[in-house]
């Protein structure tokens, strides 16, 4: 089972962020879209004209759903993409969904820019954010069952990085080698 969030948010920007939360471990032997591998999406949220809309596996079974929905999903929202760190996502969703999956638009200044350092210079509201821009707590959340909270962070992740979109743009991405396994 996969559970739903849905928000009505003022977006007035054109395309769609995205941003993922995960479970698994990085592969530091690759730079190549390889390290992203053995990662797997268990949260699916977006931000577009529409409001925000997070998607939950209710756990690993439920990850099976989760990818068939994203795959969906992907097919249905409005580009251009956007996403806080695009290698991420793009990386993650090819192993996972076996496509590729363009996010033409990056909302970090510089590649490996923390978002806690935008949000903190851009002046950003936290959002009732559980783990203050530490992903890796929102991970650790998700695998004992604290789905809440885990929704709460990537719900906290879109409007800040809307915010982030909206206070100082974008920029192109750099390109990420998509190896497979």
């Amino acid at each position: 089972m996969v559970l739903v969030l849905e928000e009505k948010v003022k977006s007035d920007f054109q395309g769609t962020i995205i941003d993922i939360e995960t479970i698994g471990d990085f592969n530091r032997n690759f730079s190549d879209s390889r390290q992203y591998a053995q990662i797997a999406p268990v949260i699916f949220g977006f931000i577009d004209c529409n409001g925000l809309k997070i998607y939950c596996a209710r756990s690993i079974p439920s990850v099976e759903k989760l990818r068939s929905k994203t795959r969906d999903l992907l097919l249905a929202l409005e580009k251009p993409f956007y996403a806080f760190n695009s290698h991420f996502e793009k990386g993650v969703l090819f192993h996972n969904l076996g496509e590729r999956v363009e996010f033409e638009r990056e909302l970090n200044s510089k590649k490996f820019e923390a978002k806690k350092r935008a949000v903190k210079e851009l002046d950003i509201q936290q959002y009732d954010d559980p783990f203050n821009d530490n992903g890796l707590l929102c991970k650790y959340a998700w695998e004992k069952g604290n789905l809440g909270d885990a929704m709460a962070h990537n719900r906290a992740c879109l409007l800040k990085e809307k915010d982030i979109l909206l206070k100082r743009g974008f920029r192109e991405p750099e390109p990420l080698e998509l190896v497979g396994k």
